[in-house]
C-alpha cells in the first residue's frame, strides 16, 4: 500500500523505521511544527521529523490537519492509508476520508481501557495486571473506532518510561502486521463501549503522592509518573520528586509520610505498610540514589 505516516515524538520512531523497512510504500511524513527545546528554547524539529529527513522523506508540518493547504498536499499525495502513532493533534472528518482505508492508530492499551493521551501512565497508577497496544481505525471520538488488532502481556516492574519504550518497538512490528492485513482485505470490528476508561495527561498536581495510600499504591504512582512529570511530595517545604520506589516490610512501624534511614535504604510510611525510596529528585539538585539524598541529614517526615 501507499502509506503516509503520522508521528511525533521518539515513542513513534520504532513505527516510522518499521514501515520504512517493510514491503508498504513510505511517501511522506505528517508531524507537529517544530517547537522550542532545550535551555535556548530554539524552535526544533520533532524527532519524527528528523528522522524522516534522514530516510529522505517528505516532511509536512501542518499547525492543525484541518488546514486546506495540507489536506489538499495529502490528496495529491493520494495513499491507501495513514498508520498514525502519537501524532498529538485531533484529526477532522475531512482529512479522515481521504486515505481509502482511513488512519490507522497504534495506540498503547488494551482499548476501550485508557482512551486518552497517557494510557501506560494510567494504566501502571492504577495498577492494571495487563497491558497492551491495539490498532485500531481512526473515527472522530476519542480512541473509540473499529479494532483490527490487540496484543496483551503481564504488566512488567517497570516506569511508565521504561514500558513505553517497550510497547513503542514489539506495537511497531504489530502496526505493520496491521497493515499487512488491510491491504489482504482485514475489516475492523467494533470496539466495546463496556469497560471504556479515560486517559488524560498527568499534570503536576496529579502527580502529588497522597501518603494515606497504601503502600502499594504509592508504588504504582511513582512508577506511573516517572519520568515524566514525576511524583512528588513536600520535604521541609520544597518539592522532592520520587522517579522510584519499591513495597517493603519497613523495620518498624512508620505513620504515612515518616521516613526511616538507616545505613542503606530509606523507608517512607504510607496509609498502610511502607515503600523504600530508590530515586529522587531535591530542588535544584540531580537525580540520585534516595540513599545518597539521606545521607545529607534526612531526617522527620514527607508531606
Amino acid at each position: 500500500m501507499r502509506l503516509v505516516f503520522a508521528g511525533t515524538p521518539e515513542v513513534a520512531v520504532p513505527a516510522l523505521d518499521a514501515i520504512a523497512g517493510s514491503r508498504h510504500e513510505l511517501l511522506a511524513v505528517i508531524t507537529r511544527p517544530d517547537a522550542p527545546a532545550g535551555r535556548g528554547r530554539r524552535m526544533t524539529p520533532s524527532p519524527v521529523a528528523r528522522r524522516a529527513e534522514d530516510l529522505g522523506l517528505e516532511v509536512l508540518k501542518p499547525r492543525h490537519p484541518r488546514d486546506e493547504d495540507f489536506q489538499d498536499r495529502l490528496r495529491r499525495i493520494a495513499p491507501d492509508a495513514c498508520p498514525v502513532v502519537a501524532y498529538g493533534a485531533l484529526l477532522p472528518s475531512s482529512a479522515l476520508g481521504i486515505p481509502p482505508h482511513g488512519w490507522i492508530n497504534l495506540h498503547f492499551s488494551l482499548l476501550p481501557r485508557w482512551r486518552g493521551a497517557a494510557p501506560v501512565q494510567r494504566a501502571v497508577m492504577a495498577g492494571d495486571q495487563r497491558i497492551g497496544t491495539t490498532c485500531f481505525r481512526i473515527v472522530e471520538a476519542l480512541d473509540a473506532g473499529p479494532v483490527f488488532a490487540t496484543e496483551a502481556r503481564p504488566m512488567p516492574d517497570l516506569t511508565a518510561g521504561e514500558l513505553l519504550i517497550e510497547l513503542a518497538h514489539t506495537g511497531a512490528l504489530q502496526l505493520v502486521r496491521t497493515l499487512d492485513a488491510v491491504e489482504e482485505g482485514a475489516t475492523p470490528r467494533p470496539q466495546s463501549e463496556d469497560g471504556v476508561t479515560l486517559a488524560p495527561k498527568i499534570t503536576p498536581e496529579v502527580s502529588r503522592l497522597d501518603l494515606r495510600q497504601p503502600a502499594d499504591r504509592v508504588r504504582n504512582h511513582v512508577l506511573g509518573c516517572s519520568p515524566d512529570p514525576g511524583a512528588w511530595c513536600e520535604y521541609e517545604g520544597q518539592r522532592l520528586k520520587i522517579f522510584r520506589a519499591a513495597t517493603v516490610t519497613a523495620p518498624k512501624p512508620l505513620a504515612p509520610g515518616e521516613l526511616h534511614v538507616t545505613r542503606r535504604q530509606v523507608f517512607l510510611g504510607c496509609g498502610s505498610g511502607a515503600v523504600e525510596l530508590l530515586e529522587v529528585q531535591a530542588p535544584g539538585r540531580r537525580r540520585m540514589a534516595a540513599i545518597d539524598w539521606a545521607r545529607q541529614g534526612v531526617s522527620g517526615s514527607l508531606t
